[in-house]
C-alpha cells in the first residue's frame, strides 16, 4: 500500500461516483512527461532543468498546506477545462470536506508552481462500494490560480486508456514519504494479470501511489495503485489496465466533449 495515512483532524470531500460506460478512446500523443534516458528499472532524481520542466505535470497531494507532509502523487491529464489531475482512487477515499491541494513539481518544501485547490473529485463507484483493485484510479478538478488554469502553469500529458500492457517502457515518477524530490524510474511493464500490470522500479515507497506511468509516446498509460494498492514492496508497483471505466470516469470528470463539466454527482460504472 503506497499511500501515507492524512494527518489527524483531516477530513475530506464526500467522494462523487461515475455515470455511465463509455467507449474507450484514444488520443494522440504528445510530449513525453519525462525523458526515457535511465537504464531500465533504475530509479533516480527526476530532471528539472528548464523554466516550466516536463516533470513539474507530477506533484505531491497535501492536506491543506505544505506543513503536514505529502501523502500521494497526482499528475496533470489533458482535458477541456485545464483544471484536471489524475491519481489513484486510494488517495481520495473519505468523507467531509476536501481539503486536499496539489503541488506540482514539488521540491524540498517548496511548491514552486503554487497549490490548487482540489474542488471536486471522481472516483468509480466499483472503488467506493468495494474498493475493487481493477478500480484504484481517480480524477480531481483544481480551481485556477490569478485566473490562470493549471493546465496554462504547467502543461499536461494526454490520458490514453486501452494501450496494451507492456507496449513500450514507461516512465514512473512519484513521491516517496522520505524524499522531499520526486523519484523517476523507466522500465517495461508486464501483466501482473488481464485487468492489473506491474512494474519493477526500486525505492518506490509509501506516497508513491498516483504516480502516472508515461509512455514513449507522452501519454499516461497507468497510474501507480490496484493490486496491494499499489504493492506492499517498494521495488514492484502495479496499475490497473486503464480500460473503458477509465475512459469513462475521464469523460465524466471532463463532462464530456468539450471538457464542460456536468453539474451534480453520478452514479457506478
Amino acid at each position: 500500500m503506497k499511500r501515507l495515512t492524512r494527518p489527524r483532524g483531516n477530513r475530506r470531500h464526500a467522494l462523487l461516483p461515475v455515470v455511465a460506460l463509455l467507449a474507450v478512446t484514444s488520443a494522440s500523443g504528445a510530449a513525453h512527461g519525462s525523458a526515457v534516458t535511465k537504464p531500465f528499472g533504475v530509479a533516480g532524481s527526476a530532471g528539472a532543468a528548464r523554466a516550466v520542466p516536463r516533470s513539474a505535470r507530477v506533484g505531491a497531494l497535501f492536506s491543506g498546506d505544505l506543513e503536514g507532509g505529502h501523502f500521494c502523487t497526482a499528475s496533470v491529464v489533458r482535458s477541456g477545462g485545464r483544471d484536471l489531475i489524475l491519481t489513484a482512487a486510494h488517495c481520495l477515499s473519505g468523507d467531509g470536506d476536501t481539503d486536499v491541494v496539489f503541488a506540482p513539481g514539488y521540491r524540498n518544501g517548496r511548491a514552486p508552481y503554487g497549490l490548487w485547490r482540489v474542488t471536486r473529485t471522481f472516483v468509480p463507484g466499483a472503488w467506493s462500494d468495494r474498493s475493487d483493485e481493477d478500480s484504484d484510479f481517480a480524477f480531481a478538478v483544481v480551481a485556477s490560480k490569478d485566473g490562470q488554469d493549471l493546465e496554462d502553469a504547467v502543461g499536461a500529458n494526454p490520458l490514453v486508456p486501452g494501450r496494451a500492457t507492456g507496449a513500450s517502457s514507461v516512465v514512473v515518477t512519484g513521491y516517496p514519504n522520505v524524499r522531499e524530490t520526486p523519484l523517476s524510474c523507466t522500465n517495461r511493464p508486464t501483466a501482473q494479470s488481464r485487468t492489473q500490470q506491474r512494474i519493477d522500479c526500486p525505492g518506490f515507497t509509501d506516497g508513491t501511489s498516483g504516480s502516472p506511468w508515461v509512455d514513449e509516446e507522452g501519454e499516461v498509460v497507468g497510474v501507480l495503485g490496484g493490486f496491494e494498492q499499489g504493492g506492499s514492496t517498494d521495488d514492484v508497483s502495479y496499475s490497473a489496465v486503464l480500460g473503458s471505466a477509465a475512459a469513462s470516469l475521464y469523460r465524466a470528470a471532463t463532462g464530456g466533449t468539450g471538457g464542460t463539466r456536468a453539474s451534480g454527482s453520478a452514479g457506478s460504472p
